[in-house]
């Protein structure tokens, strides 16, 4: 069930959260107020019918959402699988399945909970799992059962099998499981990731498995992933809150005031006002019953119909940026997408956006361009360079700014890799074709990609389009990934078949940043293969190890071209070393305590020793029209910050390409490698910059993940915000996920600006969901970004129309409409306290009373909601044309509390004095 409510709490729940607002809790108010008998100037029903037709309005809504919900459970839970119930295979609903059923699935079902793999229909008992329920990834995922379960297929057998699993608790962590089968008679045996099958996930091309049920209904990893977004609050929302609190002032005073009057009136005239009342003295007259007359006469001044308008008119301006045919990715055919209504005002406001690199500003469509193979580089060479003329002003030699001998190197059409001097040093003889053969034996075997065939063609699944463009490339070189097992892979070199055996697969995290294979090679050799960032493999190489400095180098070119690299090595295992790192994998592998830091700590202690044998440079080219973007979105005065885990030169390459940065920018590097250097060159910086520090200055600012560590400790924290801000570029590289949140959170909470985070990973959720407005974008690394995001889209460009179009028109609208539903009621409410100076300050109402009920729900209703939906302050082309008009609502100048209470309201009771004073005359 994800449903709110149900049939008998409904009402109960729904009236609770509706008077848990403060505006409805306050009508209610006077709604009880006007039933006491002759207190009420207005009637009994003036406040109570406006506020049940909002209550009504507001409910049908909720009714239908909730309904829509009802209706989606009820697919799911009616939905039936096979169990083994009362020694018999049984058809049973989803609803109905428990932890501990064994449960049977065919090809091309849906799994109903989560369960652990006990057998399947294919050999060496595999099974392949679609994932893209949960992940978005559309490669099929390998899954494997224990070798001690594999043979439990027919009923007699499942029926004898008896034991129990201890696993961890519930938790949202989809590629993480730590369990361990107990089975009657045997050893314990610890159950992994490699075991467990996700609720949502469809098995293809397997024709049938078997599994025991593990977590069902909000247990599963797919519910538990199914949480609500952070609650987030436009900053106009909160500029609202405090208008209706000035108002709400506004009416004590004027009640107040007008009490203090009938005292003053009553205590003057009292003797003479037989026909008002009778024997007036001081006693019958109660300052507190009069209070409550006037309140109740004044209550109006509050927009009652405000909530629902506003509902109203952003759900409408959220359709308008669903339908945008401009946003319209009609490659993959997708449309923007507003996931929440109630942020679409911020989008007008937006000061600082923080940007994903890899899939946000570039394709990530990758393609192998490049390698260094022991020293030689092979691949298109870049054409040479031409340098730029450096001027030497004073802020150059002042902020010692490394000097550009070679201008950026623009990333060009898409190529693939062609050298022939490769394949000719493999056919010769070279000196180093050992290193080469090896090379691309390592590119075929360390990695995680399912082969599919298709008659004679192959096609590669890979959760990582680096790891699918290595083995293209290498497919393209003649080694060709053919086959894999859970215990092989086969590749074909020039027509010979190699199958090697494999032992361990010590899988890549954002921490390890590296990824490696346990083999043993066809020579019988125990083998270790790795791949990963240079920083994780060169503190990991041996003494003896070659080419290091070369390849180094070669390094600082790929990265200058702007390409993604990976340095890829290898170190032979003896018998004895290997069973003792087995023993000590084994013991870390069967603890449910800390298992995963564990078995990494594990992994480490093999990792070393490597021998180098070059790298790799895969290119992720720019997405269509990211420069144009950038540019107009500078001139927005929207300061945009790369917070990225590639390498410090290919984000600066790419910082060029997309023309975040010039090459006469001067740039500031920080790198420290301790706290105490992380604080000198931060607070020298910041002495350079003197009186420019904290002023915007035409310069780019680089850091490192790891001087970010240090940067953002609580005494250093402030000195490198205000560093940060006086850049007009910022460069994050070599950063977590963890610190990209970070980044975003220390300028959200320490600048009076509106942030918003882009990005199209799972690593860019944290600052997505930390900012004010996060957006994601439907890529290639699977949809968690867009799930957790406020907005989806599907290019970076459509950032432009999405916030120079349609946040500076909805912040417009807002901002206008409740503007307008304020003065409309100012205007005409106080025109009763005007009214009491004409009549002794007895609480008469000046106009009909059910004119006053129907005011805001039928007679002005209209003209709130056309500014809110239709009002334009430019046309599109002109917004697009002249960026510098979206300052007018970043600033938010036309719509804070000052303007509000310091001009809009008291214009308004001017006017309805004017009003008050002469009334429009029949002609």
């Amino acid at each position: 069930s994800t449903t709110k409510y149900s049939m008998w709490s409904f009402l109960p729940r729904y009236l609770y959260l509706q008077f848990s607002k403060a505006a409805n809790a306050f009508f209610l108010l006077i709604t009880v107020l006007q039933q006491i008998p002759d207190v009420s100037p207005t009637g009994k029903y003036t406040t109570l019918l406006p506020l049940v037709a909002i209550l009504v309005i507001s409910g049908i809504k909720e009714i239908m959402e909730d309904y829509r919900r009802h209706m989606a459970d009820k697919i799911i839970n009616t939905k039936t699988t096979i169990v083994l119930r009362q020694d018999s295979w049984q058809i049973a609903m989803w609803k109905e399945v428990n932890v501990g059923d064994i449960v049977k699935a065919s090809n091309k079902e849906f799994l109903p909970a989560d369960m652990i793999l006990i057998s399947s229909s294919e050999p060496q008992a595999m099974c392949y799992m679609a994932t893209s329920n949960l992940d978005g990834e559309t490669n099929l995922k390998i899954r494997q059962a224990l070798p001690q379960t594999a043979g439990k297929q027919s009923e007699r057998q499942l029926l004898t099998l008896s034991g129990r699993v201890e696993c961890e608790g519930p938790n949202r962590h989809m590629d993480s499981f730590a369990g361990t089968l107990y089975l009657r008679g045997r050893s314990p045996v610890p159950i992994g990731p490699d075991q467990l099958l996700l609720r949502g996930t469809q098995l293809i091309n397997t024709q049938w498995i078997i599994g025991i049920v593990v977590y069902t209904g909000f247990d599963t990893k797919f519910m538990q992933n199914s949480v609500k977004s952070p609650l987030k609050r436009s900053n106009v929302e909160k500029v609202t809150n405090m208008q209706i609190l000035f108002l709400f002032l506004l009416l004590v005073v004027m009640a107040v005031l007008s009490c203090v009057g009938a005292v003053i009136w009553n205590q003057t005239y009292g003797t003479n006002i037989w026909y008002m009342r009778k024997d007036i003295d001081s006693s019958s007259h109660s300052f507190g019953f009069d209070i409550l007359v006037f309140i109740i006469l004044y209550h109006n001044l509050i927009p009652i119909s405000l909530l629902v308008t506003l509902e109203i008119v952003k759900y409408v301006q959220a359709q308008f940026i669903n339908w945008d045919e401009d946003m319209h990715y009609k490659v993959n055919n997708v449309y923007a997408m507003a996931r929440t209504s109630n942020l679409n005002e911020e989008l007008g406001q937006v000061k600082y956006l923080f940007s994903d690199k890899t899939g946000t500003l570039t394709c990530n469509i990758m393609t192998f361009k490049k390698c260094t193979i022991a020293g030689i580089i092979y691949g298109y060479i870049s054409p040479p360079h031409f340098p730029l003329e450096i001027i030497q002003t004073e802020m150059l030699v002042k902020f010692s700014v490394l000097p550009h001998s070679q201008s950026p190197s623009y990333i060009t059409e898409p190529y693939e890799f062609n050298d022939p001097k490769l394949l000719e040093n493999v056919a010769n003889g070279h000196p180093t074709e050992h290193y080469i053969n090896e090379f691309f034996i390592l590119l075929c075997v360390c990695h995680t990609v399912i082969p599919e065939r298709d008659g004679n063609n192959i096609t590669y699944q890979a959760s990582s389009p680096d790891e699918a463009a290595l083995v293209k490339g290498a497919k393209n070189l003649g080694f060709v990934f053919t086959t894999r097992t859970p215990y092989s892979v086969t590749i074909e070199v020039r027509g010979e078949e190699y199958t090697f055996e494999i032992l361990n697969v010590l899988e890549f995290s954002s921490d390890r940043k590296r990824m490696s294979i346990i083999v043993r090679t066809p020579s019988g050799k125990l083998r270790l293969y790795c791949k990963g960032a240079d920083t994780v493999i060169y503190e990991r190489l041996s003494e003896h190890s070659l080419f290091v400095e070369e390849t180094l180098a070669h390094l600082e070119h790929f990265a200058n071209d702007g390409l993604r690299t990976l340095c890829v090595a290898y170190t032979d295992l003896t018998e004895k070393e290997y069973k003792q790192w087995l023993q000590k994998y084994k013991k870390a592998s069967s603890g449910l305590q800390n298992r995963i830091q564990r078995i990494e700590e594990c992994y480490d202690s093999i990792e070393k020793k490597f021998l180098l044998l070059g790298a790799t440079a895969i290119e992720d080219r720019l997405q269509a029209r990211v420069p144009e973007t950038i540019a107009t979105l500078l001139k927005a005065n929207i300061r945009i910050w790369i917070l990225t885990g590639d390498k410090p030169e290919t984000a600066i390459n790419i910082a060029y390409s997309c023309k975040l940065i010039s090459g006469k920018m001067p740039r500031i590097h920080l790198n420290a490698n301790s706290h105490k250097a992380a604080q000198q060159v931060i607070n020298q910086r910041c002495r350079d910059l003197g009186n420019l520090l904290g002023k915007e200055n035409d310069l780019a600012l680089i850091i490192d993940g790891a001087t970010l560590k240090y940067a953002l400790n609580i005494d250093i924290k402030k000195k490198f915000l205000s560093l940060a801000l006086s850049c007009r570029a910022v460069l994050c590289c070599r950063m977590s996920p963890l610190q990209k949140a970070e980044i975003v959170d220390m300028v959200k909470k320490h600048v009076s600006a509106i942030t918003l985070a882009i990005g199209d990973g799972a690593n860019d959720v944290g600052m997505i969901q930390t900012a004010h407005v996060g957006v994601g974008i439907s890529g290639n690394e699977g949809m968690q970004a867009t799930n957790n995001s406020d907005y989806a889209i599907a290019q970076f460009s459509y950032l432009e129309k999405l916030l120079l179009v349609h946040g500076a028109w909805n912040y417009l609208r807002v901002t206008k409409c409740i503007l307008y539903c304020f003065y409309k009621n100012v205007v005409l409410y106080v025109v009763e306290l005007w009214f009491t100076f004409s009549n002794g300050f007895s609480g008469q109402i000046i106009f009909e009373r059910w004119c006053i009920s129907l005011y805001n729900v039928i007679f002005t209703s209209l003209p709130p909601l056309t500014l809110g939906i239709f009002e334009q302050c430019c046309s599109k082309s002109s917004l697009l044309k002249y960026p510098q008009i979206y300052a007018v609502s970043q600033t938010g100048e036309i719509f804070n509390t000052k303007v509000n209470s310091g001009h809009y309201t008291w214009q308004s009771m001017v006017h309805c004095l004017y009003l008050f004073k002469f009334p429009l005359r029949k002609l």
